[in-house]
């Protein structure tokens, strides 16, 4: 089973695993879930490989989709800009349910040696935490589509 996926998902391309909107975080459990049960229950491995395959291909039809705003705004959350300039957001960390602490965890993780250095941290899309330190302004595209940025 486990050769047939890595098979799959080697034809499907680079972008069957990745974690770029929810929706692929939600096509990469489907695929855990459906190779388990193939693993732990007496379905077919074909039954399996079969349904990876379509969950790969809805995945790439969707991928497709995406490249057109009013798709991908119905399907991604929309960043979220949680700090600027070394200032949190209380109204966005708020809305996104996301604490100072777990900001802070993230910025140690990012090396941030003091606050005033922080020049945006993102909420992304996929939940990923971004933060863009340095001692230059952050280059507009960068903060393009992000909410609470413009």
């Amino acid at each position: 089973m486990v050769l047939a996926v890595i098979g799959t998902i080697r034809i499907a391309g680079l972008r069957s695993l990745s974690k770029m909107s929810s929706f692929d975080f939600a096509v990469t459990v489907a695929i855990g879930s459906v190779m388990a049960s193939s693993v732990v229950t007496s379905t077919p491995v074909a039954d399996g490989v079969l349904a990876i395959a379509a969950l790969l291909a809805i995945q790439a039809v969707v991928a497709t989709l995406r490249r057109r705003t009013s798709v991908e705004s119905a399907i991604d959350n929309t960043p979220m800009l949680l700090m600027r300039n070394g200032e949190f957001d209380d109204a966005a960390l708020s809305q996104c349910r996301v604490t100072r602490s777990d900001v802070i965890a993230k910025l140690r993780a990012a090396n941030v040696l003091e606050l005033t250095a922080v020049r945006a941290v993102v909420l992304e899309t996929t939940g990923d935490i971004s933060v863009l330190h340095g001692d230059r302004p952050v280059d507009a595209v960068l903060l393009q589509g992000v909410r609470g940025a413009g």
